[in-house]
């Protein structure tokens, strides 16, 4: 049976996966692998489509600009509308995945919604971020609309199901072990240094 180092699963509609992707390189003890995943599709996601009230609204959006603050980031911009569609963006992102340009891609976009306040709903949003990594938008438009990139992004999803991933972001390692949310980095690297 092949060895499998850790892997990271994101969503780019999420903030939560925005603030741990900022920090998994310096964290984690070794390098985990990038996999963008539909977290809607995943069992238990929180998709952030409804609060109960503003007030649980905007205590969310506080209590993830000060999380933001303290690990010293920029500070947030939300991008409106928010949530956002991520369909089209995770469809770039699993592109970039193929290309080799999953990290410097999801960085961009990550920093395109929740640094600059873009929609990643809007294609050109997210060509700007695959610009930034030196994808051209052509290839991009086109990659993330074959389908078998879709597919692609499908199974990466329900692999992460079968792991165990129920939220973004998430750590799998190959103990089996899953760890999610905003400590998810910081467990994930305990176990593996155990």
């Amino acid at each position: 049976m092949p060895a499998y180092g850790p892997a990271f699963y994101f969503d780019l509609f999420s903030p939560e996966a925005y603030l741990a992707a900022e920090r998994v390189i310096e964290v984690l003890p070794v390098s985990a692998e990038w996999i963008p995943v539909s977290a809607g599709a995943l069992p238990g996601s929180d998709t952030l489509e409804g609060w109960r009230c503003e007030t649980d609204r905007e205590a969310y959006f506080d209590r993830i600009a000060r999380i933001a603050e303290r690990r010293r980031l920029q500070p947030l911009r939300w991008p409106q509308p928010f949530p956002f569609d991520s369909a089209f963006a995770m469809r770039a992102a699993t592109y970039a995945k193929q290309i080799g340009r999953t990290v410097p891609f999801a960085l961009a976009a990550f920093r395109q919604a929740f640094a600059g306040g873009r929609d990643l709903g809007v294609t050109d949003n997210v060509l700007i971020a695959a610009a930034a990594c030196e994808m051209h938008p052509n290839a991009v438009v086109k990659g993330a609309g074959l389908q078998s990139i879709a597919k692609r992004l499908e199974e990466a999803t329900a692999l992460a199901a079968r792991r165990g991933v129920r939220d973004v972001p998430a750590v799998w390692l190959a103990s089996g072990d899953v760890f999610d949310g905003d400590e998810a980095l910081e467990r994930a690297a305990a176990a593996l240094r155990a």
